[in-house]
């Protein structure tokens, strides 16, 4: 039996009205060109809350209240190295102006429509913003 590696990771669904926040990524080495959420790795020791509202401040520049996050979303993810437990959070309220705080990692930051987003989307990051957030919903991708 081979030993599991899993890595955890929050993906933040951040909606304004009708729209989501969505960010181009580059020099990455994973997924670079395409468009995805506000996310990053789990840091060993960090609980899922906290995770994301450092990737919050670290990627967008703003700061959010761990009342004002709600997990929407886990999805068990493989790829060809490693598994993945991602952690989908939703929000709607933030302090602070949302920036590229990341320009070496981003190309941009930018809003979309939920029903208008990008073809050239991370396809499983796509799937999470599709769905219907009023109840917590599981997905196994790349099985």
């Amino acid at each position: 039996m081979k030993a599991p590696i899993f890595f955890g990771s929050v993906h933040l669904l951040m909606y304004r009205n009708d729209q989501v926040l969505l960010l181009k990524r580059k020099n990455t080495g994973f997924e670079d060109g395409k468009w995805s959420v506000v996310a990053g790795r789990i840091d060993g020791g960090e609980e899922v809350i906290a995770a994301a509202i450092r990737e919050a401040k670290e990627e967008a520049g703003i700061d959010i209240d761990p009342d004002h996050l709600k997990i929407v979303g886990v999805t068990h993810r493989k790829n060809k190295n490693s598994e993945w437990i991602d952690f989908y959070l939703a929000v709607q309220e933030w302090k602070g102006t949302i920036i590229n705080a990341e320009p070496h990692k981003c190309e941009e930051l930018k809003w979309f429509d939920v029903n208008g987003l990008p073809e050239n989307m991370i396809a499983y990051v796509r799937k999470a913003v599709e769905k219907n957030h009023k109840e917590l919903w599981f997905e196994s991708v790349g099985w």
